[in-house]
């Protein structure tokens, strides 16, 4: 099965090139790969006033892709999806200056969820949720961080980070083994465990954990302070495929709640949201009828996607 890098979808409300033109002033190396648009008419009446507008940006920070999803205000990201910044000398002569310019430009309009400081992990390490509800975990490396397991890839600079907490905490564990079942060519990175219960997490649950997953890091922890919220579609991690056998796969293994399922989403067992989709064109956004057929979908079918092409007037 072929390598499927995870890409986060921030879920935007009606500002969604105002997110991408913010980052490109925040992060160096800020690029746009795609943007598509909702067909120009036919659009359920929900969306009727998306009609034409930006659907969706394609874009990258520092290597690391992303999506940005104009559209409502039904969903908002939170801390318990974050997205863990390192940098590195290989990145900057100097990390620490740079981590503290990344925050200045973050908490500008956000807030500080972990003030940046000197910390027992990190001599320089803050975690921000920055003015569109997006969480940064912004750390400085003295040394390039290296794995226990020499196969492993290169950590990315920016890798996504699930904070299991509320109902799900003590769930981390068990979610990291589940998604490494699912997704093949899977190892793990560095794990560190509580010593002693530390507030909701368990002695013996994972402070930090990251792991590869056919190609892509995510990290994952238990919360160890209180927490009142958990994941949400604010922010999804797509699983781009190419076959309706791994579109097949994935969703076999992640799709865990029916009433989740809608146009390629689904939702796990941990309440973390997906989505299982093939790379997102033209063809497939803006015609109308596929669109039509995809927003009538759960799971995507891609022949029955292919064949809509064209179908509407």
């Amino acid at each position: 099965m072929a390598h499927h890098t995870l890409v986060p979808n921030i879920w935007c409300n009606g500002d969604a090139e105002a997110l991408v033109a913010f980052y490109s002033t925040v992060f160096p190396e800020v690029t746009v790969h795609q943007t598509l648009h909702y067909p120009q008419h036919g659009l359920p009446h929900f969306q009727e006033h998306m009609a034409g507008k930006i659907l969706t940006i394609d874009f990258s920070i520092m290597g690391a892709r992303f999506i940005a999803i104009n559209a409502g205000p039904d969903f908002h990201a939170n801390p318990s999806l974050s997205f863990m910044v390192s940098i590195t000398p290989e990145i900057s002569d100097d990390p620490r200056t740079l981590v503290t310019t990344l925050w200045d430009a973050l908490v500008a309009e956000g807030s500080a969820l972990m003030p940046l400081g000197d910390y027992p992990f990190s001599e320089h390490y803050g975690w921000v949720e920055d003015r569109f509800g997006i969480s940064w975990q912004l750390m400085a490396h003295t040394t390039t961080p290296t794995s226990r397991h020499a196969a492993t890839p290169p950590r990315p600079t920016i890798m996504p980070a699930l904070m299991f907490g509320a109902h799900h905490v003590n769930q981390a564990e068990e979610a990291i083994t589940h998604y490494m079942s699912v997704f093949p060519n899977s190892q793990f990175g560095e794990i560190a465990r509580y010593s002693h219960p530390q507030g909701p997490a368990d002695a013996g649950s994972l402070m930090y954990c990251d792991a590869v997953l056919n190609g892509s890091w995510i990290s994952v922890m238990d919360a160890g302070v209180d927490q009142d919220f958990t994941f949400t579609e604010g922010v999804s991690l797509l699983v781009e495929c190419s076959t309706q056998e791994e579109i097949d796969h994935y969703w076999a293994g992640l799709s865990h709640r029916p009433e989740a399922e809608q146009c390629g989403w689904c939702q796990d067992q941990f309440g973390v949201s997906w989505q299982i989709a093939p790379p997102a064109t033209p063809e497939d956004v803006e015609d109308l009828g596929a669109y039509q057929a995809m927003m009538s979908m759960k799971k995507i079918h891609l022949q029955q996607l292919r064949d809509a092409r064209g179908s509407a007037g």
